[in-house]
């Protein structure tokens, strides 16, 4: 069994909070365009259906846009986590595992 030492934790504990860095910065630029996009027409449509005028109050739009917003940082944020982890995993893998060529 292989001992860790203290350096390789620290670098390891520097990758995770780099990771985490770059996926909410992902999830937060998501988030704000995903918050545009469903604005525009949620808003257009109150002011332009009469359905949606007879449904949807402020609460019911301002449902719709934050839900529409926070799927989009959970979504972008975890595949961007779920990459990272992917590509650092295949970083540290031993060499006769990275060849993943059928030859």
């Amino acid at each position: 069994m292989s001992t860790v030492t203290r350096a390789y934790l620290d670098q390891r504990l520097a990758a995770a909070k780099r990771c985490s860095k770059e996926a909410t910065m992902a999830g937060a630029k998501a988030a704000a365009v995903a918050t545009v996009a469903a604005a525009v027409p949620t808003l257009a449509s109150v002011r332009m259906l009469p359905w949606a005028r007879a449904h949807l109050n402020p609460t019911g739009q301002a449902l719709i846009i934050s839900t529409v917003a926070g799927m989009a940082y959970f979504i972008v944020a975890d595949k961007t986590i779920l990459s990272m982890a992917r590509r650092h995993s295949f970083d540290d893998a031993p060499e006769h595992l990275k060849n993943t060529s059928f030859h």
